[in-house]
């Protein structure tokens, strides 16, 4: 597949994928936790075959192993926050309200690094901050209490996002491989582990409802975490910070995109305006000037 060349296409058709996430999440009929689950399941398998097939050994070392844990505890949160703020808000608030995790790793950037925000990082924080304000209101105690629940679990998901994003980044630390193909499958299977615990202390059941239900886990699975991401992984190191962030961007747009097509979500005018200050702010922190982590 020749056209499958082009670092960019590979870049923006994995962001498509990704963005597609909270819609089979919606559109399969079992708990979150269980969606999560079936997602690392199907995403592992994929990822186990192509190994397999590729012939691609793990070759890790153990502070590889020990990190890999620990991005696979803050994958599993980030599942287990997210699916829930998805149910409760719906796919596109949920999935831009992930992507504040820009505005985390910034944090974690100036604690962790003693990097100094740029003036962008700095002008970007406020205006998310007011881009939400705008999408959900500015009288909060008004709010549904589950929509109130959807919003704190949505930017706790962004911390659990960021949390993941930095121990595999620190476990890829002296990798020769271009493409965390390794990583991300050895953190997916352990990720089952953990999302299985969370279903079975749930009392909820493994069972898949129907076909159609099947179909949606699996999609999620192979399509979103598999594909979309190997996509991305695949182009990072041959585009531009430009480029790698507005193809991110993609996905929250998508997200609202597909929440408005598929759900019927009813935007009004300030709704929509807030969306796109947020996804500017977020846009900002990706900017290349920014010294990100």
């Amino acid at each position: 597949m020749r056209f499958l060349e082009s670092s960019r296409l590979r870049l923006f058709i994995g962001a498509a994928l990704i963005s597609l996430s909270p819609v089979w999440v919606r559109l399969s009929d079992v708990a979150p936790s269980v969606s999560g689950f079936y997602r690392v399941v199907f995403g592992s398998l994929a990822l186990v075959i192509y190994l397999l097939v590729t012939r691609r050994g793990l070759h890790l070392s153990r502070r590889s192993w020990f990190l890999l844990i620990v991005a696979s505890i803050f994958f599993a949160l980030d599942l287990w926050f997210w699916h829930r703020s998805i149910l409760f808000i719906g796919p596109g608030l949920s999935t831009l309200l992930a992507n504040f995790q820009v505005f985390i790793m910034m944090i974690a950037g100036v604690v962790l690094l003693r990097q100094v925000p740029s003036v962008m990082q700095m002008i970007a924080v406020p205006l998310a901050l007011f881009g939400l304000a705008m999408i959900v209101g500015f009288d909060w105690s008004g709010l549904p209490q589950n929509y109130q629940l959807g919003v704190i679990f949505g930017l706790l998901t962004a911390v659990a996002y960021a949390g993941y994003l930095l121990s595999l980044r620190e476990a890829r630390v002296g990798s020769t491989f271009r493409v965390p193909t390794r990583e991300v499958a050895v953190v997916s299977v352990l990720t089952v582990f953990a999302m299985g615990a969370a279903v079975a202390i749930e009392g909820e059941s493994f069972a898949i409802p129907g076909y159609s239900d099947l179909g949606w886990l699996v999609a999620y699975g192979v399509l979103s975490h598999c594909i979309g991401w190997l996509f991305i992984a695949s182009s990072l190191s041959e585009v531009s910070t430009v480029e790698t962030g507005l193809a991110l961007l993609l996905q929250p747009t998508l997200s609202f995109v597909w929440d408005v097509m598929i759900f019927d979500r009813q935007m009004l005018a300030p709704e929509f305006a807030g969306a796109g200050i947020a996804l500017l702010a977020i846009y900002l922190g990706f900017r290349p000037n920014s010294k990100q982590i």
